[in-house]
């Protein structure tokens, strides 16, 4: 252990993974999530579910992660944790652990913005080229769809969001609709992959500016399902892998369209994407062509980084460790935390 070695233990309780991960400097030493099964059930992440599960699920991660990193705990410089945006049960669990934990060991503690994290786990080391500034930093989950002009590791400004569902949240409610199980994104993915992307067509909101829309779509979906339905009961069935690929294609086009109109406008043609939508198939070939066609350079982040994990927290933690940037210990969690 060098003197100059930054060691940070990331912590990640937003939603409902618990997670928790060890990194020196930029390095991830370390990376471990609990996952909560039981939210399927519901169709949906039940808040207080979600809390009762991380306070059962932080010590063992945490123990897990200090393991696998062949690290102790006297031996870390700071603790990294998710402050926000996020359920704050969930939020409160992982704050005042990762305070706790902190005083007992005489250490910073350093809160993180959760999406600010899902673009800059793109500078964890790895073999792939990070993104040089500025970009413009494309946020896709569950919970928000977010253009953010990115000029510097924590100089970011968002110019541009949903105005209603995120991107994440319309993926599952169309998937709903026609009987996937929660989280449907993943399963329209897989099961689009067969399907005619051309054979239903939905529309997309004319959103001025560098907003976007997304429940006028589900709405238009959930109806053309309904009366499809009414004609023929078996309609979804026989059809399922062309509506996958349909939703599928006008969910993501809506993306598209509204990153083509931002990069012309901000002059921006390094695109990086993060967050749990990065994964997705359909996307990824998109911006492929899209980067032929408009001369773009695309970062998409690994696989393993796309959904939430502590690393993207520890990287954080460590640009802001790096800075003197410490949380103060009367710091406390919020659910709709400033992107600033």
């Amino acid at each position: 252990m060098s003197k100059e070695d930054i060691y940070i233990l990331g912590i990640e309780s937003s939603c409902d993974d618990t997670a928790a991960a060890i990194l020196k400097n930029d390095e991830v030493l370390s990376n471990c999530i609990a996952n909560q099964e039981i939210h399927k059930k519901y169709g949906g992440v039940v808040p207080e579910l979600a809390s009762r599960a991380h306070l059962s699920n932080i010590i063992p991660v945490v123990s897990k992660a200090l393991d696998e990193a062949n690290i102790n705990p006297e031996m870390l410089s700071a603790i990294a944790f998710t402050k926000g945006p996020g359920l704050i049960g969930s939020l409160l669990v992982g704050t005042e652990f990762s305070k706790a934990l902190g005083l007992s060991l005489n250490i910073p503690v350093i809160g993180v913005n959760h999406m600010q994290a899902h673009l800059l786990v793109h500078y964890i080391k790895s073999n792939k080229k990070s993104p040089d500034f500025p970009f413009l930093g494309v946020t896709i989950s569950g919970g928000h769809t977010q253009f953010v002009i990115v000029e510097d590791y924590l100089k970011m400004e968002i110019i541009g969001e949903t105005l209603d569902d995120a991107i994440g949240e319309a993926f599952d409610k169309c998937g709903k609709i026609i009987g996937l199980d929660y989280p449907a994104g993943p399963e329209i993915d897989k099961l689009a992959k067969e399907g005619d992307s051309e054979k239903f067509d939905f529309p997309i909101p004319n959103v001025q500016g560098f907003n976007v829309s997304y429940s006028g779509t589900k709405t238009a979906f959930m109806n053309f399902i309904n009366n499809s339905k009414l004609k023929d009961p078996a309609f979804i069935q026989k059809n399922k892998i062309d509506i996958c690929a349909s939703i599928q294609k006008n969910l993501i086009d809506n993306l598209i369209l509204k990153v083509k109109y931002i990069s012309k406008e901000k002059s921006l043609n390094r695109i990086v994407i993060g967050g749990g939508v990065s994964a997705n198939s359909f996307l990824k070939d998109s911006l492929e062509l899209n980067s032929k066609e408009n001369n773009w350079e695309v970062f998409i982040p690994p696989l393993f980084y796309t959904t939430d994990n502590a690393a993207m927290i520890g990287i954080v933690g460590y640009l802001k460790y790096i800075k003197g940037m410490f949380s103060d210990y009367n710091t406390i969690a919020s659910p709709r935390l400033a992107f600033k």
